[in-house]
């Protein structure tokens, strides 16, 4: 007996699956699974990896868009290539995308230039929106983590690079990076 299974992803904590897990227990998954973490990279999508793995001969893998998936081409064909190893299917329910036909496989490949090409767009907007802050003086950058008056002062007391790191809660490199400068 074959199985459709849903994946539901939101990108930040303030966003919400639960439209997306509607759409998807209406197309008719018996299991849907959600999280929220970025989709610019497979690392830490733990409901992805665990959807990958329930997979079984026959199965369909179903999301609401491709880009609950994957924001790179890269991504995309990984995961789909995982699809493919399990003899699955790829579905998505506001798309035209299966990949147990032609159509739908060569419409995926197109979804996923795109939802790479608008990532791009996104981060060249963003670092353009940072270029034009500093020069406001508005954007400063994170706050520094390391507080280097205190890993000098307790250098100069004779404290090793170690000690300092385990006192201060950081990392010995960052030690290092202050006593250099």
């Amino acid at each position: 007996m074959t199985s459709i299974i849903g994946y539901a992803r939101a990108s930040t904590e303030d966003q919400d699956c639960a439209i997306q897990e509607a759409a998807l227990r209406s197309a008719g998954c018996a299991l849907v699974r959600a999280e929220r973490k970025s989709g610019t990279t497979l690392e830490g999508r733990e409901e992805l990896t665990l959807c990958l793995e329930f997979l079984r001969e026959g199965d369909t893998l179903m999301v609401t868009r491709i880009d609950r998936l994957a924001r790179s081409v890269r991504d995309l064909e990984a995961i789909v290539d995982k699809v493919r190893e399990r003899g699955a299917f790829l579905r998505a329910t506001e798309q035209p995308v299966d990949t147990s036909t032609p159509a739908g496989k060569a419409f995926l490949q197109m979804l996923g230039v795109f939802a790479e090409f608008e990532t791009a767009l996104r981060r060249e907007r963003q670092l353009e929106g940072i270029a034009k802050a500093k020069t406001l003086g508005v954007y400063k950058g994170r706050k520094p983590s390391v507080d280097v008056e205190a890993v000098r002062a307790m250098r100069e007391e004779g404290v090793g690079a170690s000690e300092i790191a385990r006192r201060l809660g950081i990392g010995r490199a960052s030690v290092y990076r202050v006593l250099e400068r």
